[in-house]
């Protein structure tokens, strides 16, 4: 079994990667678990800020990395939160970050809610890798008026999956790990690991 460093602190993104990687052979090792703190995200964009993050935990700990970065966009708010996502509010906050979001499309009408996800997951094979593994994954919705069950993590009480007609923090495990934004990502990388084979 390949091990591989998570560079992130998120208990709820390290369960989820966790069981959407069981069938690859990969141990999946959050890096507070290896004494690394988290990188700092100054990049512009989603996939600058997963390669730092990357980058970081792969130099710390010698050993091949991975990392994301996500967030929702809100098309009436002309994309964001986007990459604040995390901390829109308060840094780590969900409960204020939803919040907030709520507040910002108060007067926002049913059908001008539209909003996506989007992920971004990139696996480094050492700290110089000039040739990291990027994978994306984008999962189309809206945005509730309020909070719709207690699953998932970050915004997804929030989230309403119009193709299947539930919200996010209702969704059942087994849908959400085929088509939200990160299981896409995941997807799309599980389909490229043949890439990280010597010689490949």
């Amino acid at each position: 079994m390949q091990r591989i460093v998570l560079a992130s602190s998120n208990q709820g993104k390290l369960v989820e990667l966790r069981e959407l990687l069981a069938d690859t052979g990969i141990e999946l090792v959050a890096q507070t678990d290896l004494g690394v703190e988290d990188a700092e995200e100054t990049g512009g964009t989603f996939i600058e800020n997963a390669l730092l993050k990357a980058r970081h935990a792969a130099a710390m700990t010698g050993l091949p990395a991975l990392a994301d970065d996500s967030g929702i966009c809100v098309d009436a708010l002309g994309g964001a939160p986007g990459l604040y996502s995390a901390r829109y509010a308060k840094h780590g906050d969900a409960e204020a970050n939803i919040d907030k979001l709520l507040a910002a499309l108060a007067d926002v009408p049913e059908g001008q809610r539209t909003a996506h996800f989007y992920a971004v997951i990139v696996l480094m094979r050492h700290a110089g890798d000039p040739r990291p593994v990027i994978a994306e994954g984008v999962w189309h919705g809206r945005v509730l008026h309020e909070r719709r069950g207690n699953k998932g993590f970050g915004y997804q009480p929030v989230f309403f999956d119009t193709e299947h007609g539930v919200s996010a923090g209702e969704i059942d495990d087994a849908l959400k790990n085929r088509v939200s934004h990160r299981a896409r990502a995941l997807a799309e990388l599980k389909r490229r690991l043949p890439e990280l084979q010597p010689g490949a």
